[in-house]
């Protein structure tokens, strides 16, 4: 569609097609896809993951054509379909796959900025002349590679920018593969809703619907001025995207800036049991500084969260008087807003910590009033800490506020997985080599019928 008295090319695209080409390569239900990868049995049915968590974490396919979404509990998933299979979530695995598939992809580029676990971007710009091949059909042999090597399905995206590439990964799902070249961003704007871009949410989407603006192509007719005026620096970003304007770069280096840092642990059977929901919490705290350390960061607030059974949760934010990534030094912290939070006779299934305000540890100063020295040895005690961990598990040394777990277990619901309970030559159980288990079956017994 047009606007009156002129042409949408002629206002918007006169670009050339291949000033940038960047590639984005989306898992389609990834963890399931592994699963059945690994269990080729299991392909085609109503398949989920989650199992441990009491909902769902990934759908195949075929659990979501019969209207199982991610995020259901699972009562709710079974009603929907009594023959669902449930599995419990095996990240260990699915990192294997995820570490390979950006392997194949890092191949044809090096510039492949890790964006999930199941989603990569790739900057294929100047690689024709190397490869010999035009940026689609090197684009397509990436994702035929993945498909072929792995076992699993990917849907891929070429376009000038990350926008426009994730908008096209997302045009044909299941195991498809859209390609945008600049001349032809507008026709395929024109049916896209604004809210389906990348980085556009539901309070921009109904801003700009007020404005009249509900496709992708009205968003980007806007004039620059009124988008600068309107909006605020990312959707002024965003709109340069749509308009094939390269503004996010592809991010080959890992990761090490992080505004926050979280984790969580859900739990089974529920519990009211104020010391195991305070191990958790702990625990929790341990795993968050393990990585604030990694990355030679400490939070200056830190946050805490119950979810009870019912789904509900109950959060309290506390502002550290010194910046820290040493849980002997929160602890303490910890447990006064815990109590704080805590509701007697109340079961909870899940804990969480969330370290915010992340500033560079170096910068981290004492007061006058502090003991320094003490200061000194709890660095020291870590950078221990942290050594024995790299060598035989994070939380071989942990504090005896968490020990707890240790001895009543993990509180994990369902059954393990098929890695999670092998353990093969020069593994512990703590610490796998990096290999799935893939599993088969045989006619007979090993060498039958040979001659």
């Amino acid at each position: 569609m047009a606007p009156p008295g002129g042409r949408t090319d002629d206002i918007l695209f006169s670009l050339s097609s291949w000033p940038r080409a960047i590639l984005h390569v989306d898992g389609d239900a990834f963890f399931t896809s592994c699963e059945e990868a690994i269990h080729p049995e299991l392909r085609g049915k109503p398949l989920i993951t989650g199992g441990e968590r009491g909902i769902v974490a990934c759908a195949s396919y075929a659990a979501k054509r019969i209207g199982i979404k991610r995020g259901v509990s699972l009562p709710e998933a079974k009603r929907i379909c009594p023959g669902l299979i449930v599995l419990p979530s095996d990240y260990e695995t699915y990192s294997l796959f995820s570490r390979r598939m950006f392997n194949i992809i890092r191949r044809y580029t090096p510039d492949v900025e890790e964006y999930s676990i199941d989603e990569a971007f790739a900057d294929l710009t100047g690689m024709r002349r190397a490869l010999r091949a035009s940026y689609e059909t090197i684009a397509d042999r990436i994702r035929r590679e993945i498909i072929k090597e792995l076992g699993i399905t990917v849907s891929a995206g070429l376009s000038l920018t990350k926008v426009l590439a994730k908008a096209a990964s997302k045009h044909r799902k299941p195991d498809g593969f859209t390609v945008i070249p600049g001349r032809a961003i507008a026709s395929y704007l024109q049916d896209l809703p604004v809210g389906k871009l990348w980085g556009i949410g539901p309070a921009t989407t109904n801003y700009l619907n007020k404005m009249g603006v509900r496709t992708a192509l009205e968003f980007a007719r806007l004039p620059e001025e009124t988008v600068k005026r309107r909006l605020t620096k990312p959707g002024v970003e965003i709109w340069r995207e749509i308009r094939g304007e390269s503004v996010y770069s592809v991010t080959a280096e890992e990761k090490s800036t992080y505004f926050s840092i979280s984790k969580t642990k859900t739990f089974a059977p529920p519990s009211a049991d104020p010391d195991y929901l305070f191990a958790q919490l702990l625990r929790n705290l341990e795993s968050a500084c393990i990585k604030a350390r990694r990355y030679d960061l400490a939070p200056r607030s830190l946050v805490l969260f119950l979810k009870r059974q019912n789904f509900s949760l109950a959060a309290a934010e506390v502002r550290l008087t010194r910046p820290s990534s040493y849980p002997l030094e929160l602890s303490e912290v910890l447990r006064d807003a815990f109590g704080g939070l805590r509701e007697r006779h109340v079961l909870y299934r899940a804990t969480g910590v969330i370290l915010l305000d992340l500033m560079p540890d170096a910068q981290v100063q004492y007061s006058l009033f502090e003991d320094a020295l003490r200061a000194e040895r709890v660095e020291r005690l870590y950078e221990a800490a942290d050594a024995v961990g790299a060598k035989y598990g994070k939380h071989a040394l942990h504090l005896g506020g968490s020990h707890l777990i240790e001895e009543r277990g993990k509180g994990k619901r369902g059954t393990p997985t098929v890695r999670e309970q092998t353990v093969l030559y020069g593994e512990t159980r703590r610490r796998h080599l990096p290999l799935p288990i893939f599993h088969g079956e045989m006619d007979g017994p090993p060498g039958a019928g040979e001659e």
